[in-house]
């Protein structure tokens, strides 16, 4: 009772809060408490949020877990043992508070791994988990060893002392500075920006590691050094090591005559590339040839990569271990070193080209009669940019218009086909910037999704999905492969989208998959009519599963696709190269790798695929921060996405930045209502929902951490 009487009354310093909601659970270990019942427990004067925000961090700390509701309950020491024999690999993904998910193929539920368990793991790293607990449907666990660290380099700040420097990296996310000794600083000067590799880690949780500085950087060109930080800070890089370019340079540029007789030779039939203007890269292309009888004969052609990249060689590990290309807004750090990606294996105009291809002929009603894969030989007669095709497709006429109309109608039914059978039909919008000679953004606009970008996609994706069906139908016993898989959606996730949807009108039947299915469809299709819908329509990807890369198939649900692979990219994607290497081994006689040994490398490019997008994404939110520090003061229309403890995130229409109003600014006190869709005013009845436009002041920037501080117009 001496504890309660010490804390009637009060409002507890946030150290003090916990410290007595922790003692309180602790008498109550059965007990599942909330914010209001700790405050009516403790008598104490802290606001319901205050406590929320307390109960989350001890949460964080590994003290207590998370039931429902709100509630949480005290996490004793049995419960923080059991299952203690239970270890897995997996995939670090922190949080900004410090905690950790461990991403594990095998596990349901991703294993949460509190603050102080996390061995001072980064982002990303692949780690050994061991379960320590397991509340309903949540997993708890502690890292217990860093199998592969994700990047070995950092930018940051260089700090000299006598005996050695320290290197505090710009990532916040990083928990440990790097400790230089002297002859490792390369010249760096106390304050220098400088690029350090570590060169030995210290993997207990507790030492620093140590490293040496490559480079000192450049710290007045802010674009420059934000691009590479971003790319490092994922483990991407633009410099291949000297065994890779010495290895690539000795490539031959020509093509043997031996092996262009090895091959079915395309180079008489009409084929073109339809990239976007900016493209270096052609790693596809499409032949149409009218044959007799009504039939036609369409070749997707792949850049054959795996003539060029040999198994184990130099190249081959290092495409591996990048596993694919990244590509930011200024910039693309290939998967592939140039004299590859962007001469050697791009399907140029007016060149011979070494492809494999897929061939598919169609019936007059084009329903696919016979289909064929193999090594090619193909010479480009054009390279159209999408809006170069779309322009010929409009005007009836131009250059290779009979071919370009005839894919085009072919696309457009399988299209049709595709979407009956239940495929979704998602569209993102992508952004798109101007730069000046200086890379600061001067505008921001929404890439058009052009007919001749379906056309392109649909040709794709029969190709994909015919090399899957292939290899997965050609002998009783499997032939392990690596698919492109997705799960069907979260429910819990759908209907908390179905909730939002019915604020904006709009009503998601959540019977069965089927009624899921056409509930997308119907969303794109009535997003073209009406603002809010086609606001809320790129959030139906949350409450999608990830498409991953597997050799376990279990179809691909968006798609609907009982089979699908990624055969057609090449270039810019590993999962695309073992396609290659399989499906060639397997055209004659039949050829399998270890099952076991190709799933790990699965595991491995999808992490690495998730690291790019991740990259992607933060290149353009800094981008789009710089383009609104421009606008500090300035008015504009925006859309309410999102409500937290604190305040509400609000997209500014035309450009899309994001940027957050809090609460602090507004002239009332608003209840988040139980749905966590909207907020009510507390004395006006002011009801703010999310979809709903309203008029913002940008108030501040902070261009480093990307963060946009708006006022509510009112």
């Amino acid at each position: 009772m001496g504890q309660r009487r010490s804390v009637k009354g009060k409002k507890l310093s946030p150290s003090n809060l916990r410290k007595a909601s922790l003692r309180l659970f602790s008498r109550h270990p059965k007990k599942r408490l909330n914010a209001s019942q700790i405050v009516k427990k403790l008598q104490i004067k802290n606001s319901k949020k205050s406590v929320e925000a307390a109960l989350r961090q001890m949460e964080v700390e590994g003290q207590l877990r998370f039931v429902k509701d709100g509630k949480y309950q005290y996490l004793h020491s049995a419960d923080q043992t059991a299952n203690s024999r239970e270890v897995y690999e997996g995939y670090v993904d922190l949080t900004k508070s410090g905690a950790a998910y461990i991403i594990c193929e095998g596990l349901e539920k991703d294993v949460f791994v509190p603050a102080r368990r996390t061995r001072m793991a980064l982002h990303g790293d692949k780690v050994k988990v061991k379960v320590e607990g397991r509340y309903g449907r949540k997993i708890q666990g502690s890292i217990v060893e860093i199998l592969e660290h994700t990047t070995n380099e950092f930018i940051g700040d260089f700090r000299y002392s006598k005996k050695y420097g320290l290197v505090i990296p710009d990532n916040r996310m990083v928990p440990f500075d790097i400790v230089i000794y002297p002859q490792d600083q390369h010249d760096a000067k106390d304050g220098d920006k400088v690029l350090v590799e570590v060169t030995t880690w210290v993997d207990d949780g507790r030492n620093n590691p140590i490293g040496r500085v490559r480079k000192v950087l450049d710290a007045t060109d802010a674009h420059e050094l934000m691009m590479e930080t971003i790319l490092i800070g994922q483990g991407f890089t633009m410099d291949f090591p000297t065994q890779v370019k010495s290895e690539a340079g000795k490539l031959l540029s020509t093509i043997d005559e031996a092996e262009i007789e090895r091959r079915r030779d395309f180079r008489s039939t009409i084929t073109f590339t339809i990239d976007p203007k900016t493209a270096k890269d052609f790693d596809d292309a499409i032949s149409v040839n009218e044959l007799e009888n009504g039939l036609v004969e369409v070749g997707v052609h792949i850049a054959d990569v795996t003539h060029y990249v040999k198994p184990n060689s130099a190249l081959d590990k290092e495409a591996r271990k990048r596993s694919t290309s990244v590509y930011l807004v200024d910039r693309v750090a290939p998967m592939l070193p140039e004299v590859l990606s962007n001469e050697l294996c791009s399907l140029r105009p007016n060149e011979d080209s070494l492809t494999f291809s897929a061939v598919f002929v169609f019936d007059k009603n084009f329903n696919i009669r016979d289909r064929w894969f193999g090594k090619t030989v193909i010479h480009s007669r054009k390279r159209f940019s999408y809006e170069e095709a779309q322009e010929t497709l409009n005007q009836k006429e131009g250059e290779f218009y009979t071919q370009l109309n005839l894919a085009d109608r072919i696309a457009s039914v399988l299209r049709k086909k595709r979407f009956q059978e239940g495929s979704i039909a998602f569209e993102s919008p992508e952004v798109i910037f101007e730069l000046d000679e200086h890379n600061h953004p001067v505008s921001i606009q929404t890439k058009e999704r052009l007919n001749t970008h379906m056309l392109i996609e649909d040709l794709m994706l029969l190709a994909n999905r015919e090399v899957a069906s292939f290899i997965a139908k050609k002998e009783e016993q499997e032939i392990p492969f690596v698919y492109r898989i997705h799960d069907n959606p979260d429910p819990e996730k759908v209907a908390e989208y179905a909730r939002l949807l019915h604020e904006l009108g709009f009503e998601f039947n959540l019977n069965n998959t089927a009624t899921i299915r056409d509930s997308f469809n119907r969303l794109a299709e009535a997003a073209r009519q009406d603002e809010a819908l086609a606001f809320a329509e790129p959030y139906a990807v949350r409450t999608m599963a990830k498409a991953i890369y597997s050799t376990y198939n279990i179809g691909h649900w968006g798609l609907a696709f009982q089979y699908y692979a990624h055969f057609t990219s090449p270039i810019r994607r590993y999962a695309d190269v073992l396609v290659h290497r399989i499906l060639e081994k397997n055209l004659g006689e039949t050829y399998r790798m270890k099952k076991h040994e190709l799933e790990q490398i699965c595991q491995h490019i999808s992490n690495q695929e998730r690291k790019a997008q991740e990259a992607e994404r933060e290149s353009i939110k800094y981008k789009m921060v710089e383009f609104i520090s421009d606008h500090v003061g300035e008015t504009f229309d925006g859309v309410v996405n999102g409500f937290i403890e604190f305040g509400f995130f609000v997209q500014l229409q035309e450009s899309r930045v994001e940027g957050l109003v809090s609460f602090q600014t507004l002239d009332e006190s608003f209840r988040t209502e139980d749905s966590g869709l909207a907020i009510t005013g507390s004395r006006s009845s002011t009801r703010l929902k999310i979809g709903d436009r309203i008029r913002v002041l940008v108030k501040d920037v902070r261009l480093n951490d990307m963060e946009v501080d708006l006022i509510w117009i009112q």
